[in-house]
């Protein structure tokens, strides 16, 4: 025999159990067409479970629908209108940008001081609540 043939390949260094070295390219998983891991229904039938599922949740919606409906209707008929309460909410996004301000005032004020923002509240004379 030839000396090559005798040669032990190279010793490299020490295994982590679990894993292992692959070759470079793709792997045998990548090469094929994608697979959903979502089970898709048999063509032209429809699990009866899932049916079942489908009406449940169709008819729980019409009834939320139907809530939100009579709701709505009973804020129209206290005098609510869109307008306001979209006016109501625009204010209520400003006071809470300003609100947000105030906070990281009180944060970086809490850190120059080296004290906690719960102490600069009672300072401030500020509910914890607010």
């Amino acid at each position: 025999m030839d000396a090559p043939a005798l040669q032990t390949p190279p010793r490299r260094g020490p295994r982590t159990p679990g894993l292992r070295r692959t070759q470079p390219g793709l792997s045998k998983s990548c090469r094929g067409a994608f697979q959903s891991p979502r089970p898709s229904p048999k063509s032209g039938q429809a699990d009866g479970g899932s049916e079942d599922s489908l009406h449940l949740d169709i008819q729980k919606l019409k009834e939320k629908r139907d809530l939100l409906d009579t709701e709505i209707s009973q804020l129209i008929s206290e005098g609510y209108s869109v307008d306001e309460l979209e006016d109501h909410i625009s204010q209520l996004h400003e006071y809470n940008d300003i609100k947000d301000v105030g906070q990281m005032l009180l944060g970086k004020l809490a850190v120059i001081r080296g004290v906690t923002t719960k102490e600069l509240y009672a300072e401030f004379g500020l509910d914890m609540n607010d």
